[in-house]
């Protein structure tokens, strides 16, 4: 059968009166052409939606009124074959044909017998599965599960800290060998009176580093006199205690020990070393070398 909005298209033609439709149009199209486009468009509104055939290039209106009134007696027996009582029924959609056959008491029966079984089967197999997860042996192999996948997840963290942990010893050590091999390198002192001239230019601009050359410079010139040893491993104040088993004079060693305690005390100060300090410190190591290079030429 047609579908609901096809019959509600075909009620809207105007199959009643529709030899009287045509026959105006013909008289407009052959007698009143300028009434023509007015007719056309008045049955199109009558029509309720459906389209009117397109126009045809190069048509006149009376062509035009006779492809009108065909597309007419088309659709009118189009109509009338939808309303006859013993209209046909259009063939049936696969879905339905499959739905009708299956709609059969064989099949019917047939498949409320399989439906049983199935449900049968279905409830066997709840009933083992419900069994099988309340059992103890279930229960003890749950338990067990979470144990192994607990201890294998603490096994993972301890594998991944003590990984970080060697890893950071490595660094750790690797750095503490680059330090060790920067400290064993031995410092290799130029000539007192290069010192002093460092130290003298650094007066202006830098009075800390001026007290160092100076330090620098009386550890040269003691090391020319073979006073002290450039093996660079032990302090000032143990420097200055080995002076008199080196042959140093007392009034050295108190000289010497006198400088290394005013370079520690400015040196390594928090305050700012003033620059007239450090001018002092200088002059005063300048003339101690002058007299080790005086002494030794006796």
């Amino acid at each position: 059968m047609p579908s609901l909005p096809l019959l509600l298209l075909l009620a809207s033609l105007p199959c009643a009166d529709r030899e009287d439709t045509v026959l105006d149009l013909r008289e407009a199209a052959q007698h009143r052409p300028a009434e023509f486009a007015d007719a056309v468009n008045t049955l199109s509104t009558r029509l309720g939606g459906i389209p009117l055939p397109p126009e045809r290039e190069g048509d006149s209106e009376p062509e035009r009124a006779e492809q009108i009134a065909r597309f007419l007696k088309a659709s009118c027996d189009v109509q009338a074959l939808a309303n006859a009582p013993g209209a046909i029924a259009p063939p049936p959609t696969e879905p339905e044909r499959l739905q009708a056959i299956l709609d059969r008491p064989e099949f019917a029966r047939a498949r409320q017998r399989q439906g049983d079984a199935l449900k049968r089967l279905m409830r066997e197999v709840t009933a083992w599965l419900e069994g099988l997860f309340e059992s103890r042996q279930a229960q003890g192999f749950a338990v067990a599960t979470r144990a192994v996948m607990l201890g294998l997840a603490l096994a993972l963290l301890l594998w991944g800290a003590l990984k970080l942990r060697a890893r950071r010893g490595r660094r750790l050590a690797t750095t503490a060998a680059k330090d060790s091999s920067a400290d064993a390198e031995p410092l290799v002192l130029d000539s007192p009176g290069e010192h002093l001239r460092r130290a003298r230019s650094a007066l202006s601009t830098d009075a800390r580093e001026a007290i160092r050359e100076g330090l620098l410079s009386l550890l040269s010139a003691l090391e020319e006199r073979r006073l002290a040893r450039p093996d660079r491993v032990r302090t000032n104040r143990e420097l200055a205690a080995e002076l008199p088993g080196r042959g140093a004079p007392a009034p050295l060693v108190r000289e010497v020990e006198r400088l290394m305690d005013w370079y520690d005390r400015a040196f390594y100060s928090l305050a700012p070393v003033p620059p007239d300090e450090a001018a002092r410190f200088v002059t005063e190591v300048e003339t101690l070398n002058g007299n080790l290079v005086a002494e030794g030429a006796r």
